[in-house]
């Protein structure tokens, strides 16, 4: 009996606890679950990041340009946040926005919209094992596209979240160790090497790789 009233108990605890909870809350934990599915064990500060709740949003859609708004209209804006993006052959770093719509992904430049990826096309996200913000998003290797896109995130567990939630590709998120191959275009690719030093950094060596710190 007392086995029993044990469960009953517990069943009626998370049932009130989950009748409890507002509607932001339970995407909050549903965002989580697929955060934890995608980088527990894997990914070096996804422990410390447990208890940092996740943004709706980085930037609002009134902070970005009336032009940007206009070449995107008709599409719901989900998602915008700064990142850092690197070209695919001297790996300048670029200030741009991330901008995730219910159907694309937006690499912009204050009025222009350097790369449109359409979820449908995506082919895989990379992120490395250790605390780096490196995000790759892999592309198709067709006319449309200039290559896979570099992003340094801030909040890397939280972008990449909701990029795989939009586009509803959870399973091609990779965790690698060492180094990774992208795809430069016109047939090449490029290699990206993740290392530990003092101090975080990003350059280009002197083999012509691209060395994450």
């Amino acid at each position: 009996t007392s086995e029993m009233l044990q469960k009953i108990c517990m069943r009626n605890l998370v049932r009130k606890y989950c009748r409890g909870l507002t509607a932001e809350r339970k995407v909050q934990l549903q965002q989580k679950v697929v955060t934890s599915a995608v980088f527990s064990g894997k990914k070096e500060g996804y422990l410390e990041s447990l208890s940092q709740p996740f943004l709706e949003t980085r930037l609002k859609e009134n902070d970005l340009n009336p032009k940007v708004l206009q070449l995107i209209r008709g599409e719901n804006i989900k998602y915008v946040t700064p990142v850092v993006k690197y070209d695919r052959n001297g790996f300048k770093a670029r200030e741009r926005l991330l901008v995730l719509t219910q159907s694309s992904a937006y690499v912009v430049e204050m009025a222009k919209i350097k790369q449109k990826i359409e979820y449908s096309t995506l082919k895989g996200i990379s992120t490395s094992n250790l605390s780096d913000g490196i995000v790759v998003i892999h592309v198709p290797e067709d006319n449309k596209q200039k290559g896979d896109v570099i992003l340094q995130c801030e909040h890397i567990f939280e972008t990449v979240t909701k990029l795989c939630i939009l586009a509803n590709k959870q399973s091609l998120v990779k965790v690698v160790k060492g180094s990774l191959r992208f795809r430069v275009g016109s047939g090449k690719e490029g290699t990206m090497v993740f290392t530990v030093g003092p101090e975080p950094q990003v350059f280009k060596d002197k083999t012509g790789q691209l060395t994450v710190v």
